[in-house]
């Protein structure tokens, strides 16, 4: 029966076709989807990800790293006082405006001022050192390649923010934001950008790294029970980042806009999938027929159409992961956010796959019209 399976789908490979790529079109949707989810929110903390800190220290209760409120410095002398803490550094977070050389009217950005030594922890997997040393120059800033266009710069180029001259020094990939443009700076320079009415030796954020990665949690509760140096939190990078992202998904209108259309596609995916496999099965239901008054039982055939669901299933997700590799790379090549990990793909397959079994298991049913009566009709 399970060569049957297979010598149908061969020889009958017209009529399964459409299941085949309702199927792989169901799975490519998800990927898509789901890579889409991924990188559009996973933006959100790429100024954690994309710096190799363990510990992140901040204002108590800050939901996500771009709502941060300013603490006090003098945290600092306590993370430098624990004997697991190997470096700490201030990063300030200041929003701002900004005025291109070309006309684009003001732009909302996000000025990150960081440490610009060659052992700098913030941004390290995205600035490489000899870029991020350009930013030791008087009023230099460094911005995502994608965003030269929505800020009207090129390298080289001069402009304004909050009032202020500055010059573009450099570009990089990887810094893109999430609700408006990353803009990196040194911490002077930072803090001659900051027009807000703070005071001055307060600092949005500081991050630390820490002698052993694994006991970061450890660190993380010890460092937050000492409240003498004033009111702050501590939090490894990974739940930082974690914190973020789930705001940003959850508590947020757009991150529910977008878990609702995944739903959406979902639904349709199910749907579509369901609906052409059962019509590829109802237009061989004579050939059941048949095989049922030669004597095949009713258990043979399920197992046939089952084995036919396994076959285009896979053919089907196999073409659908193919493509979703070129258009991965060409939405890295014209910056679109997207990021899939393997645990992700395989559970965007498995669950396209278990719709196909599902579809299978309603396919099954159609098999009560294979009465061998049916071929005297």
């Amino acid at each position: 029966m399970v060569a049957l399976a297979r010598q149908t789908l061969l020889y009958e490979w017209r009529r399964f076709l459409p299941a085949m790529i309702a199927v792989g079109f169901a799975g490519l949707l998800q990927l898509l989807q789901a890579a889409l989810v991924l990188g559009i929110f996973g933006s959100a903390s790429v100024y954690i990800t994309g710096s190799s800190a363990d510990l992140w220290v901040g204002y108590p209760g800050t939901q996500s790293v771009n709502l941060g409120r300013s603490i006090d410095s003098g945290v600092e002398m306590r993370l430098r006082m624990d004997p697991d803490v190997l470096r700490v550094e201030p990063f300030r977070w200041v929003d701002a405006d900004w005025r291109g050389a070309r006309d684009t009217g003001g732009v909302s950005v996000f000025v990150s001022g960081i440490d610009a030594s060659p052992q700098c922890l913030m941004f390290e997997h995205v600035l490489p050192a000899e870029l991020r040393a350009r930013l030791n120059e008087a009023d230099a800033v460094i911005v995502d390649r994608a965003d030269l266009d929505s800020l009207g710069v090129s390298i080289g180029d001069t402009a304004a923010i909050n009032g202020r001259r500055v010059r573009v020094v450099g570009v990089t990939n990887g810094l893109r934001a999430l609700g408006g443009v990353n803009v990196v700076t040194s911490l002077s320079t930072a803090r001659q950008l900051d027009t807000s009415a703070t005071i001055g030796d307060r600092i949005t954020y500081l991050v630390a790294k820490v002698r052993d990665p694994d006991q970061a949690d450890a660190v993380a509760a010890r460092l937050r029970d000492a409240t003498a140096f004033g009111s702050y939190d501590v939090w490894t990078a990974q739940s930082f980042a974690h914190r973020s992202q789930m705001y940003w998904m959850f508590d947020t209108g757009a991150g529910a806009g977008v878990l609702f259309l995944a739903a959406i596609v979902f639904l349709v995916g199910a749907v579509i999938t369901s609906q052409t496999l059962v019509a590829a099965v109802i237009g061989s239901i004579r050939e059941y027929a048949t095989l049922n008054a030669l004597g095949v039982g009713v258990g043979a055939l399920r197992r046939v159409v089952m084995e036919q669901a396994f076959w285009v299933g896979a053919l089907g997700l196999l073409g659908s992961s193919l493509v979703a590799c070129v258009l991965f790379a060409l939405a890295g090549r014209y910056n679109v956010p997207v990021a899939l990990s393997p645990v992700v793909a395989i559970a965007c397959l498995a669950l396209s796959m278990g719709l196909v079994v599902v579809s299978g298991l309603a396919a099954i049913r159609t098999l009560r019209h294979a009465d061998p009566a049916s071929l005297l009709r």
